[in-house]
Protein backbone atom coordinates (compact mmCIF):
# COMPACT_ATOMS: atom_id res chain seq x y z
CA UNK A 1 0.00 0.00 0.00
CA UNK A 2 1.41 3.38 -1.07
CA UNK A 3 0.82 5.99 1.62
CA UNK A 4 0.02 9.61 0.87
CA UNK A 5 2.35 12.34 2.08
CA UNK A 6 -0.46 14.24 3.84
CA UNK A 7 -0.84 12.98 7.45
CA UNK A 8 -4.65 13.18 7.41
CA UNK A 9 -4.94 11.22 4.17
CA UNK A 10 -2.42 8.69 5.50
CA UNK A 11 -4.64 8.24 8.57
CA UNK A 12 -7.67 7.69 6.34
CA UNK A 13 -5.79 5.15 4.20
CA UNK A 14 -4.79 3.15 7.26
CA UNK A 15 -8.42 3.32 8.43
CA UNK A 16 -9.61 1.80 5.16
CA UNK A 17 -6.87 -0.84 5.34
CA UNK A 18 -7.91 -1.96 8.82
CA UNK A 19 -11.57 -1.90 7.87
CA UNK A 20 -10.91 -4.22 4.96
CA UNK A 21 -8.81 -6.46 7.19
CA UNK A 22 -11.45 -6.81 9.89
CA UNK A 23 -14.48 -6.71 7.59
CA UNK A 24 -13.60 -8.67 4.42
CA UNK A 25 -17.25 -8.51 3.25
CA UNK A 26 -16.92 -4.74 2.77
CA UNK A 27 -16.52 -3.76 -0.86
CA UNK A 28 -13.04 -3.12 -2.17
CA UNK A 29 -14.03 0.28 -3.49
CA UNK A 30 -14.75 1.50 0.05
CA UNK A 31 -14.27 5.27 0.29
CA UNK A 32 -13.69 7.19 3.50
CA UNK A 33 -16.03 10.10 4.15
CA UNK A 34 -14.35 13.49 4.59
CA UNK A 35 -17.51 15.62 4.43
CA UNK A 36 -21.13 15.23 5.46
CA UNK A 37 -24.44 16.37 4.04
CA UNK A 38 -26.85 17.76 6.64
CA UNK A 39 -30.41 17.24 5.41
CA UNK A 40 -32.17 19.69 7.72
CA UNK A 41 -35.93 19.87 7.18
CA UNK A 42 -36.94 18.24 3.89
CA UNK A 43 -40.14 20.24 3.51
CA UNK A 44 -41.80 22.51 0.96
CA UNK A 45 -39.84 25.60 -0.04
CA UNK A 46 -42.48 27.96 1.36
CA UNK A 47 -42.30 26.29 4.77
CA UNK A 48 -38.51 26.38 4.69
CA UNK A 49 -38.52 30.12 3.96
CA UNK A 50 -41.02 30.70 6.76
CA UNK A 51 -38.89 28.65 9.16
CA UNK A 52 -35.79 30.53 7.98
CA UNK A 53 -37.43 33.89 8.76
CA UNK A 54 -38.67 32.62 12.14
CA UNK A 55 -35.26 31.29 13.18
CA UNK A 56 -33.54 34.46 11.95
CA UNK A 57 -35.83 36.57 14.15
CA UNK A 58 -35.29 34.21 17.10
CA UNK A 59 -31.52 34.28 16.53
CA UNK A 60 -31.41 38.08 16.46
CA UNK A 61 -33.65 38.25 19.55
CA UNK A 62 -31.41 35.77 21.36
CA UNK A 63 -28.25 37.71 20.51
CA UNK A 64 -29.80 41.04 21.58
CA UNK A 65 -31.39 39.66 24.75
CA UNK A 66 -28.29 37.91 26.03
CA UNK A 67 -25.99 40.79 25.09
CA UNK A 68 -28.34 43.12 26.98
CA UNK A 69 -28.04 40.93 30.10
CA UNK A 70 -24.23 40.90 29.84
CA UNK A 71 -24.00 44.68 29.34
CA UNK A 72 -26.44 45.46 32.16
CA UNK A 73 -24.64 43.19 34.64
CA UNK A 74 -21.30 44.70 33.65
CA UNK A 75 -22.37 48.35 33.88
CA UNK A 76 -25.07 48.52 36.56
CA UNK A 77 -23.84 48.63 40.17
CA UNK A 78 -27.12 47.20 41.45
CA UNK A 79 -26.42 44.02 39.48
CA UNK A 80 -22.89 43.46 40.81
CA UNK A 81 -23.97 40.45 42.88
CA UNK A 82 -23.16 36.73 42.58
CA UNK A 83 -26.62 35.84 41.22
CA UNK A 84 -26.42 38.32 38.33
CA UNK A 85 -22.81 37.45 37.62
CA UNK A 86 -23.86 33.82 37.08
CA UNK A 87 -26.82 34.96 34.96
CA UNK A 88 -24.39 36.85 32.71
CA UNK A 89 -22.26 33.70 32.41
CA UNK A 90 -25.39 31.79 31.39
CA UNK A 91 -25.95 34.40 28.68
CA UNK A 92 -22.40 33.87 27.39
CA UNK A 93 -23.10 30.13 27.15
CA UNK A 94 -26.39 30.75 25.31
CA UNK A 95 -24.63 33.04 22.83
CA UNK A 96 -22.04 30.36 22.15
CA UNK A 97 -24.71 27.69 21.54
CA UNK A 98 -26.83 29.69 19.08
CA UNK A 99 -23.78 31.05 17.25
CA UNK A 100 -22.47 27.51 16.89
CA UNK A 101 -25.72 26.06 15.53
CA UNK A 102 -28.03 28.67 14.00
CA UNK A 103 -25.95 30.36 11.21
CA UNK A 104 -25.21 27.03 9.53
CA UNK A 105 -28.81 25.93 10.12
CA UNK A 106 -30.07 29.03 8.29
CA UNK A 107 -27.77 28.17 5.38
CA UNK A 108 -29.16 24.62 5.33
CA UNK A 109 -32.75 25.89 5.26
CA UNK A 110 -32.06 28.21 2.34
CA UNK A 111 -30.33 25.50 0.29
CA UNK A 112 -32.46 22.52 1.35
CA UNK A 113 -29.43 20.90 2.93
CA UNK A 114 -25.75 21.70 3.21
CA UNK A 115 -22.30 20.14 3.04
CA UNK A 116 -19.92 20.39 5.99
CA UNK A 117 -16.38 19.02 6.10
CA UNK A 118 -15.55 16.53 8.83
CA UNK A 119 -13.30 18.85 10.87
CA UNK A 120 -16.00 21.56 10.87
CA UNK A 121 -18.59 18.98 11.92
CA UNK A 122 -16.45 17.77 14.82
CA UNK A 123 -15.72 21.37 15.85
CA UNK A 124 -19.43 22.22 15.88
CA UNK A 125 -20.10 19.13 17.98
CA UNK A 126 -17.33 20.06 20.43
CA UNK A 127 -18.43 23.65 21.07
CA UNK A 128 -22.07 22.63 21.28
CA UNK A 129 -21.45 19.84 23.82
CA UNK A 130 -18.98 21.92 25.83
CA UNK A 131 -21.42 24.84 26.06
CA UNK A 132 -24.23 22.56 27.22
CA UNK A 133 -21.89 20.88 29.68
CA UNK A 134 -20.93 24.29 31.06
CA UNK A 135 -24.62 25.12 31.50
CA UNK A 136 -25.11 21.93 33.53
CA UNK A 137 -22.28 22.95 35.87
CA UNK A 138 -23.40 26.58 36.03
CA UNK A 139 -27.02 25.74 36.91
CA UNK A 140 -25.68 23.61 39.77
CA UNK A 141 -23.52 26.53 40.98
CA UNK A 142 -26.50 28.89 40.73
CA UNK A 143 -28.63 26.52 42.82
CA UNK A 144 -25.84 26.43 45.43
CA UNK A 145 -25.80 30.24 45.39
CA UNK A 146 -29.56 30.33 46.09
CA UNK A 147 -29.11 27.69 48.81
CA UNK A 148 -26.52 29.82 50.63
CA UNK A 149 -28.62 32.99 50.19
CA UNK A 150 -31.75 31.43 51.72
CA UNK A 151 -30.41 28.82 54.13
CA UNK A 152 -27.32 30.69 55.36
CA UNK A 153 -28.02 34.41 54.73
CA UNK A 154 -25.79 35.74 57.53
CA UNK A 155 -22.66 34.24 55.96
CA UNK A 156 -23.69 34.76 52.31
CA UNK A 157 -21.42 37.77 51.71
CA UNK A 158 -18.38 35.96 53.13
CA UNK A 159 -19.03 32.69 51.26
CA UNK A 160 -20.07 34.01 47.84
CA UNK A 161 -17.35 36.62 47.38
CA UNK A 162 -16.43 38.02 43.96
CA UNK A 163 -13.24 35.97 43.94
CA UNK A 164 -15.14 32.81 44.88
CA UNK A 165 -17.70 33.40 42.12
CA UNK A 166 -14.98 34.00 39.55
CA UNK A 167 -13.19 30.78 40.53
CA UNK A 168 -16.44 28.78 40.31
CA UNK A 169 -17.17 30.21 36.87
CA UNK A 170 -13.67 29.46 35.55
CA UNK A 171 -13.87 25.92 36.94
CA UNK A 172 -17.19 25.39 35.15
CA UNK A 173 -15.69 26.50 31.83
CA UNK A 174 -12.51 24.44 32.26
CA UNK A 175 -14.34 21.31 33.37
CA UNK A 176 -16.84 21.49 30.52
CA UNK A 177 -14.30 22.05 27.74
CA UNK A 178 -11.78 19.52 29.09
CA UNK A 179 -14.20 16.68 29.94
CA UNK A 180 -16.06 16.92 26.62
CA UNK A 181 -12.71 16.90 24.81
CA UNK A 182 -12.16 13.30 26.00
CA UNK A 183 -14.75 11.73 23.72
CA UNK A 184 -14.50 14.40 21.02
CA UNK A 185 -10.89 13.32 20.35
CA UNK A 186 -12.05 9.72 20.12
CA UNK A 187 -14.91 10.72 17.81
CA UNK A 188 -12.51 12.65 15.56
CA UNK A 189 -10.53 9.42 15.03
CA UNK A 190 -13.59 7.39 14.01
CA UNK A 191 -13.62 6.23 10.39
CA UNK A 192 -16.76 7.26 8.49
CA UNK A 193 -17.44 5.51 5.20
CA UNK A 194 -20.27 4.79 2.81
CA UNK A 195 -23.27 7.03 3.36
CA UNK A 196 -22.40 10.56 4.43
CA UNK A 197 -25.93 11.92 4.91
CA UNK A 198 -26.79 13.15 8.42
CA UNK A 199 -30.56 13.36 8.82
CA UNK A 200 -30.36 16.16 11.36
CA UNK A 201 -30.11 19.94 11.74
CA UNK A 202 -26.50 20.03 12.96
CA UNK A 203 -23.62 17.70 13.82
CA UNK A 204 -24.87 15.96 16.94
CA UNK A 205 -23.21 12.93 18.51
CA UNK A 206 -26.01 10.38 18.00
CA UNK A 207 -26.67 10.84 14.24
CA UNK A 208 -22.94 11.25 13.62
CA UNK A 209 -21.95 7.95 15.22
CA UNK A 210 -24.66 6.16 13.24
CA UNK A 211 -22.51 6.71 10.13
CA UNK A 212 -19.36 5.22 11.67
CA UNK A 213 -17.76 2.16 10.08
CA UNK A 214 -15.29 1.53 12.89
CA UNK A 215 -16.26 0.30 16.34
CA UNK A 216 -17.88 2.98 18.52
CA UNK A 217 -18.32 0.95 21.71
CA UNK A 218 -15.55 2.84 23.52
CA UNK A 219 -17.05 6.21 22.56
CA UNK A 220 -20.51 5.22 23.81
CA UNK A 221 -18.89 3.97 27.02
CA UNK A 222 -17.03 7.27 27.43
CA UNK A 223 -20.25 9.23 26.89
CA UNK A 224 -22.02 7.26 29.64
CA UNK A 225 -19.07 7.64 32.01
CA UNK A 226 -18.74 11.37 31.25
CA UNK A 227 -22.47 11.73 31.93
CA UNK A 228 -21.76 11.16 35.64
CA UNK A 229 -19.75 14.37 36.29
CA UNK A 230 -21.50 16.44 33.61
CA UNK A 231 -25.16 15.53 34.24
CA UNK A 232 -25.67 13.31 37.29
CA UNK A 233 -23.56 15.27 39.81
CA UNK A 234 -24.96 18.73 38.85
CA UNK A 235 -28.50 17.31 38.93
CA UNK A 236 -27.87 15.89 42.40
CA UNK A 237 -26.54 19.26 43.61
CA UNK A 238 -29.61 21.06 42.19
CA UNK A 239 -32.09 18.61 43.75
CA UNK A 240 -30.38 18.63 47.16
CA UNK A 241 -30.05 22.44 47.13
CA UNK A 242 -33.71 23.00 46.39
CA UNK A 243 -34.78 20.34 48.87
CA UNK A 244 -32.99 22.31 51.58
CA UNK A 245 -34.37 25.58 50.21
CA UNK A 246 -37.96 24.31 50.33
CA UNK A 247 -37.48 23.05 53.90
CA UNK A 248 -35.99 26.40 54.94
CA UNK A 249 -38.80 28.37 53.26
CA UNK A 250 -41.48 26.26 54.94
CA UNK A 251 -39.97 27.14 58.31
CA UNK A 252 -40.55 30.88 57.69
CA UNK A 253 -43.58 31.82 59.83
CA UNK A 254 -45.22 34.41 57.55
CA UNK A 255 -46.70 33.84 54.09
CA UNK A 256 -45.16 37.07 52.82
CA UNK A 257 -41.73 35.98 54.01
CA UNK A 258 -42.10 32.61 52.30
CA UNK A 259 -43.17 34.21 49.02
CA UNK A 260 -40.30 36.71 49.13
CA UNK A 261 -37.72 34.03 49.86
CA UNK A 262 -38.93 31.67 47.16
CA UNK A 263 -39.34 34.42 44.53
CA UNK A 264 -35.55 34.90 44.48
CA UNK A 265 -35.08 31.43 42.98
CA UNK A 266 -38.27 31.02 40.94
CA UNK A 267 -36.64 32.24 37.71
CA UNK A 268 -33.75 29.83 38.19
CA UNK A 269 -36.18 26.95 38.77
CA UNK A 270 -37.99 27.75 35.51
CA UNK A 271 -34.69 27.88 33.57
CA UNK A 272 -33.54 24.57 35.12
CA UNK A 273 -36.87 22.92 34.30
CA UNK A 274 -36.81 24.04 30.65
CA UNK A 275 -33.15 23.07 30.20
CA UNK A 276 -33.41 19.59 31.69
CA UNK A 277 -36.79 18.83 30.13
CA UNK A 278 -35.51 19.64 26.65
CA UNK A 279 -32.21 17.81 27.20
CA UNK A 280 -33.81 14.65 28.58
CA UNK A 281 -36.45 14.65 25.83
CA UNK A 282 -33.71 14.62 23.19
CA UNK A 283 -31.05 12.32 24.70
CA UNK A 284 -32.64 10.22 27.46
CA UNK A 285 -36.16 9.39 26.25
CA UNK A 286 -36.02 6.36 23.90
CA UNK A 287 -36.20 7.47 20.26
CA UNK A 288 -37.37 4.10 18.91
CA UNK A 289 -40.46 4.70 16.80
CA UNK A 290 -39.93 8.46 16.98
CA UNK A 291 -39.84 10.17 13.58
CA UNK A 292 -36.79 12.15 12.54
CA UNK A 293 -38.97 15.27 12.22
CA UNK A 294 -40.02 15.09 15.89
CA UNK A 295 -36.40 14.57 16.91
CA UNK A 296 -35.38 17.63 14.89
CA UNK A 297 -38.13 19.77 16.41
CA UNK A 298 -37.08 18.76 19.93
CA UNK A 299 -33.47 19.59 19.07
CA UNK A 300 -34.65 22.94 17.72
CA UNK A 301 -36.38 23.74 21.01
CA UNK A 302 -33.27 22.68 22.89
CA UNK A 303 -30.66 24.59 20.88
CA UNK A 304 -32.51 27.65 19.53
CA UNK A 305 -35.54 28.54 21.63
CA UNK A 306 -34.18 27.78 25.11
CA UNK A 307 -31.34 30.38 24.79
CA UNK A 308 -34.04 32.90 23.79
CA UNK A 309 -36.21 32.06 26.81
CA UNK A 310 -33.49 32.48 29.44
CA UNK A 311 -33.04 36.29 29.17
CA UNK A 312 -36.81 36.73 28.82
CA UNK A 313 -37.47 34.76 32.02
CA UNK A 314 -34.86 36.65 34.01
CA UNK A 315 -35.96 40.01 32.60
CA UNK A 316 -39.71 39.65 33.03
CA UNK A 317 -39.52 38.17 36.52
CA UNK A 318 -36.77 40.38 37.91
CA UNK A 319 -37.32 43.90 39.23
CA UNK A 320 -33.58 44.65 39.46
CA UNK A 321 -33.01 44.00 35.76
CA UNK A 322 -36.09 46.04 34.84
CA UNK A 323 -34.77 48.88 36.99
CA UNK A 324 -31.32 48.61 35.37
CA UNK A 325 -32.91 48.81 31.90
CA UNK A 326 -34.87 51.92 32.91
CA UNK A 327 -31.75 53.56 34.35
CA UNK A 328 -29.78 52.80 31.19
CA UNK A 329 -32.53 54.24 28.99
CA UNK A 330 -32.67 57.34 31.23
CA UNK A 331 -28.89 57.82 30.96
CA UNK A 332 -29.08 57.52 27.17
CA UNK A 333 -31.85 60.13 27.08
CA UNK A 334 -29.72 62.50 29.14
CA UNK A 335 -26.75 62.02 26.82
CA UNK A 336 -28.89 62.71 23.76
Amino acid sequence: MVLASDPEMRHLQWGVYYLRSWFPHVENNLTVVTEFFLKGFQIHKTLRIFLFCLLLVVYCGTICGNLLIIVLVSTSRNLHTPMYFFISQLSVSDLLVVTDVVPNLLHILLNNGGVVISIACISQLYFFCASEGFECFLLAVMSYDRYVAICNPLHYSTIMTSRHCMILSILCWLLAFSIILIYIIKTANVIFCGANIIDHLFCDIVPLLELACSDTFVIHLEIYVIGIPVVIIPTTIIVSSYTNIVLAVLRIPTTTGRQKAFSTCSSHLIVVSIFYWSMFSVYIVPTKGQSSTISKILSLLYTVFTPLMNPIIYSLRNKDIKKAVQETIHKLDLVN
